[in-house]
């Protein structure tokens, strides 16, 4: 074989490590709205509700009770998973396991545990992954859920002010 022709065949392998197959992020934040006010704004939001961190709609369809799909319907068949309802006890836990909306070999479970206390709720949200994450999903991750945690908040804020 020439040498010319061994170069061009030539491949670099990085292997995985851990750090760059899993992710974990924990997020709390305090909601001054009851837990049942909180957890409607929580399936509002991540269903018909739901937008793009910069404010784009994209309603998703969530089937509150265990095995419910959570994903986006756009239509004739068509669509995207986003993950299965793994866990609900109403009004303090939701959990989702899936490939939310990364398109590669990853695994995601998020929660959302919410616990009542003095003057609201507590919302701790986590979002635990294992496979091959993309690096600018792993960049963007961290800020992508912040909006989302933000307007569940607000949400459940005024329906605790319509009551």
């Amino acid at each position: 074989m020439s040498a010319k022709r061994e170069e061009e065949e030539h491949v670099s392998v990085i292997a995985p490590t851990l750090e760059n197959l899993t992710l974990s992020l924990t997020h709390e934040v305090h909601v001054r709205a009851s837990l049942d006010a909180t957890f409607e704004a929580l399936l509002e939001q991540m269903g018909p509700a739901n937008e793009t961190p910069d404010g784009t709609p994209l309603p998703m369809k969530i089937e509150p009770w265990p095995g419910g799909r959570w994903f986006r319907d756009l239509g004739n068949d068509n669509g995207h998973f986003w993950g299965q309802v793994q866990a609900i006890k109403r009004p303090t836990l939701l959990e989702i396991s899936g490939p939310l909306f990364v398109s590669s070999a990853v695994l995601s479970n998020v929660q959302y545990r919410l616990k009542e206390l003095d003057g609201g709720t507590l919302m701790i949200f986590r979002h635990s992954a294992l496979g091959f994450l993309p690096d600018d999903f792993r960049q963007n991750m961290g800020r992508g859920w912040a909006p989302l945690l933000d307007r569940i908040r607000h949400g459940a804020e005024a329906r605790q002010d319509n009551r």
